[in-house]
């Protein structure tokens, strides 16, 4: 129902019967559509479909597999060789695979090792590193790497989240202060036209000389003027907050004419951006979402580290297999009746090992000066908003005093003008610094407000009171 609503006061419908009516959409609301409905915010959650889908990879390399090797020679009448090896290996944890084997040879010309029994032969066996690649090896550093990919990946889907609704708060807050803007001049054109109107009757019966309706006219342009000019700046906002709204089928929304935000919005920003409550002071910086994505990137580095160090060791791989010509009966398998293998590999320098892991150490130590960094940068960020907030509160202050003062003036100027004993120059004076006042409460109060959405962004604060 509320879609719909929606829906009905953007103009997606054709037909409206109440064309000159206004529908305030909150910050609250409007950023609520964002992160439902943004095709950005989608693309972030994409993140941690490939996070998962890279976990789901690395967890194959222990899937068992089931290799078979068929190959059969004949050549006028001849079969020299019939060769059948299928071979079914279960990998562990701790790089040790067991495997069990069917060998079957027949032909005329087969290698003499290669002669079995008519049935065949089976063995069952195990395959153990003793040196390089037994406490870790690459599809077991792939596997934790790919744990930490998605934990990590949670913790940049937050961040890509936090920017995008960073960029629509900014937008909804221009496009606010342009709303704002064009009801000053609004307002004040009214007075102009009021004035200008009363100036012309009061010379058509000769209690004002022609040179103030003059005036009058040109003060009356300048309003209308400033009034088409904050008018296209506000069409030009309101098109750029179309931008950040979509609807769940991927389709966008044209803001309409008769939409307008919420002029509440300065006093109700800390509900809405989930800051009201927060404590800078006891901010935990660790528990920041760009602090534990640095976190997972070190310990994801760290488990690379581990792994070029176990390179440096000697690869050793044991292998022993029991045979049987009659698999079904268990006491055939016999340590009388075995195949065993030793491999040995081992580089004399070293030089490529010792290369990667150097290379790994280095990027760990990068990230840790990264970390440091980002720490220091967040601490003072935070610390320089806050200060900032406050200075905005106090010349917010200042501007609201300011600009009553000036409305008494112009006030008590407008009743010695109509009492004779002032002039429209300075009528139109004290109306421009008037003005002049009220455009720049609203720059500063637009100000504090995108500090507002500043604060909320470094803090990368995603449980806002968004309500599509």
């Amino acid at each position: 129902m509320r879609l719909v609503l929606f829906i009905l006061l953007l103009g997606f419908q054709s037909v409206l019967s109440a064309q000159d009516s206004t529908a305030v959409i909150s910050l609250s609301e409007y950023l609520g559509y964002v992160k439902s409905y943004h095709p950005i915010v989608k693309q972030a959650n994409l993140v941690i479909n490939e996070s998962e889908a890279k976990l789901l990879k690395a967890r194959g390399a222990f899937d068992p597999k089931l290799e078979v090797d068929y190959d059969r020679k004949k050549f006028k009448n001849t079969e020299y060789f019939d060769r059948l090896n299928a071979t079914f290996k279960i990998p562990t944890w701790f790089g040790i695979e067991f495997k069990g084997n069917f060998e079957e040879n027949s032909g005329d010309f087969l290698n003499p090792e290669g002669f079995l029994p008519d049935d065949g032969l089976y063995s069952a066996g195990v395959s153990i590193p003793v040196a390089r690649g037994l406490l870790t090896n690459k599809r077991m550093a792939m596997l934790r790497q790919s744990r930490l990919y998605v934990q990590q990946a949670q913790a940049d889907r937050q961040l890509l989240v936090n920017n995008i609704l960073y960029e629509a708060t900014v937008t909804y807050f221009n496009w606010l202060r342009r709303y704002n803007e064009k009801r000053v001049y609004e307002d004040f054109l009214d007075n102009a036209a009021i004035r200008f109107n009363g100036i012309v009757k009061s010379y058509e019966v000769g209690d004002k000389p022609a040179i103030d309706t003059l005036e009058a006219r040109i003060t009356l342009n300048n309003r209308r003027l400033n009034l088409e000019k904050s008018r296209i700046k506000f069409v030009k906002a309101s098109l750029e907050l179309s931008n950040f709204l979509w609807l769940n089928d991927n389709t966008p929304i044209e803001i309409r004419d008769n939409v307008i935000p919420d002029i509440l919005t300065f006093e109700n920003i800390d509900e809405t951006l989930n800051t009201s409550g927060l404590d800078i002071e006891s901010f935990d910086i660790e528990s920041h979402p760009k602090m534990q994505s640095l976190d997972f990137k070190i310990r994801s580095l760290g488990i690379e580290r581990r792994l070029k160090r176990n390179n440096l060791l000697p690869q050793i791989d044991l292998q022993y297999n029991f045979l049987s010509e009659t698999p079904d009966i268990a006491r055939s398998f016999s340590t009388s009746a075995y195949k065993s293998g030793l491999n040995v590999y081992f580089p004399l320098f070293l030089r490529k090992e010792r290369g990667d892991l150097k290379l790994a150490s280095i990027k760990l130590q990068d990230t840790k000066f990264e970390v440091q960094n980002t720490r220091v940068s967040l601490v003072n960020k935070i610390d320089a908003i806050t200060q900032e907030l406050d200075s905005y509160l106090v010349q917010n202050d200042f501007t609201g005093t300011i600009v009553e003062d000036y409305t008494k003036l112009l006030s008590a100027e407008e009743r010695k003008f109509f009492l004779g004993s002032s002039s429209l120059f300075l009528v139109n004076s004290r109306e421009s610094k008037l003005i002049e006042a009220k455009i720049k409460a609203i720059e500063i109060e637009n100000d504090f407000l995108k500090t507002k959405a500043n604060l909320f962004n470094v803090l990368a604060i995603n449980d806002i009171e968004a309500t599509p």
